[in-house]
């Protein structure tokens, strides 16, 4: 038998039907919306007469337009409400599950998925935004789709995608204190570049992929997308397997019916409950490459190498240790002389002790708790520099919930911060949080073209533990020295 990868298992068990010389017809399992790329599709279901296929496969959340304050007023900006409006009515009148503003598992769709346990392991996962690739990190073929194919989806629970190259990413050893999942990604992208990973799927390995937590594998193949790849994912192991244990959708949480229950008794209901969630992980054990298996290409890379991280150009493989210096030559992207104009810097200068202005944790790359709590280990005993404007968002209302239990939003908030509401906020100017033009942002979401947080905003990625250290400091600083 022919060796294969993850990916190719899991591509050939959901084809539908291959067409000769051309795409293949690949069955969806799961079906993400929001309110920014599904009312067209709406529309165009409604102007052809059709009725949502499955939509019991299809989920639905608010979040790109949202406010992050006072989300139990209506939304004053008519160019965000009517939007979220619109997915309100197409779920209601097509039968989708919805979470609206303060619905408890509310908050940024790719943050919802893997903490309900809708996001599974083995699954095709689309959704009308870039960064599905997110979901990958449980052992899926996750990608963004156009609306037009958000529309194909939502009538056809299929989709003709041509199948990618694959590429092999495996990152061996220990990281150093101070470097996490945020760094070792944008270290990737900056020696592999923006488009070092087109016309690929990505799959992440290697020891120090193993040891990452499941929160920690959500931002690596969230960002892959930032290499031009198609998606990334990693092979679900038992990592993977606790983090999905009695989620509310996984296997094994299904209500059994009452009249059923009433029949053979509580007994029989635990027993199928387990005897369903077994079954599911002896198949997801089985999703991972085998010995022996092709790549279209294989890229090496050792933990020891990487340093925390941040960008100082206009796209996220400018990316540079933090304590060291702005280069004066970009060899994998064109455009550096332009982008450290508009960034206001110089090759050759440290960019370690330059002044920021904003400093924004969350997004659907760094809004988990985890990365609240890596915020809070830097920030707690200390103050945030007053100059600096901070936005700590949840990704999620769970996040959020679990930001107040675990005293987190207590130490912030005595270091004169204050914990919002969950949207996608500042990492798009598509809502009220706004960087104005020409202030430094400190960020940990995934992009940082030129306007992408505001026009004229100039953003500087990187992790929460270099973001904490700037919100105290009110420079870019070495995490490292406040540890």
């Amino acid at each position: 038998m022919t060796p294969k990868t993850i990916f190719d298992k899991i591509w050939e068990n959901h084809i539908v039907k291959e067409i000769d010389g051309g795409p293949s017809i690949l069955y969806i399992d799961r079906h993400y919306i929001h309110e920014v790329t599904s009312p067209q599709a709406f529309s165009g279901l409604k102007r052809r007469g059709l009725k949502v296929f499955r939509p019991g496969k299809t989920f639905a959340t608010c979040d790109h337009n949202v406010p992050t304050i006072n989300q139990h007023q209506p939304i004053k900006d008519p160019l965000s409400a009517i939007p979220v409006e619109e997915l309100r009515k197409n779920t209601a009148e097509n039968g989708i599950k919805y979470f609206p503003l303060g619905d408890p598992s509310n908050g940024v769709v790719h943050i919802i998925g893997p903490e309900l346990g809708t996001t599974q392991c083995g699954m095709t996962i689309v959704c009308g935004d870039s960064h599905t690739s997110t979901h990958g990190a449980l052992g899926n073929i996750a990608f963004g789709i156009g609306t037009s194919e958000v529309e194909m989806v939502l009538a056809t629970q299929t989709l003709l995608q041509t199948k990618p190259k694959q590429m092999l990413i495996k990152v061996d050893g220990q990281l150093k204190n101070g470097v996490g999942a945020k760094d070792v990604i944008l270290y990737i992208i900056s020696c592999l570049g923006t488009s070092g990973g087109t016309g690929h799927f990505l799959e992440f390995g290697g020891s120090t992929i193993e040891q990452l937590s499941m929160e920690e594998r959500m931002t690596i193949c969230n960002m892959s997308i930032e290499m031009g790849a198609r998606g990334g994912l990693i092979a679900p192991d038992n990592t993977t397997f606790e983090y999905l244990k009695g989620r509310e959708y996984s296997p094994g949480r299904k209500k059994i019916k009452k009249e059923k229950i009433a029949e053979q008794g509580e007994k029989v209901e635990r027993g199928e409950v387990r005897d369903e969630w077994n079954k599911a992980v002896e198949s997801w054990s089985k999703l991972k490459s085998d010995p022996g298996c092709n790549y279209d290409s294989i890229h090496l890379f050792s933990a020891e190498e990487i340093e925390p991280m941040i960008t100082y150009g206009t796209n996220p493989s400018m990316a540079i240790p933090v304590n060291s210096a702005i280069p004066k030559a970009q060899p994998k992207d064109s455009g550096l002389s332009r982008a450290l104009d508009y960034m206001g810097f110089k090759p050759g200068e440290s960019i370690a002790g330059h002044k920021i202005d904003y400093v924004f944790l969350g997004s659907c790359t760094n809004g988990r708790i985890e990365d609240f709590r890596a915020f809070a280990s830097i920030i707690k005993g200390r103050q945030k520099a007053q100059w600096v404007t901070a936005w700590l968002v949840p990704g999620s209302k769970l996040v959020e919930k679990q930001i107040e239990e675990e005293g987190i939003g207590d130490i912030l908030r005595q270091a004169g911060f204050e914990v919002r509401q969950p949207g996608c906020s500042a990492c798009l100017g598509m809502n009220e949080d706004k960087v104005p033009a020409g202030k430094y942002a400190v960020s940990t979401s995934n992009r940082n073209f030129e306007g992408r947080q505001g026009p004229g905003a100039r953003t500087l990625l990187a992790g929460p533990l270099v973001a904490a250290a700037a919100a105290v400091t009110g420079a870019i600083t070495d995490p490292r020295e406040l540890i």
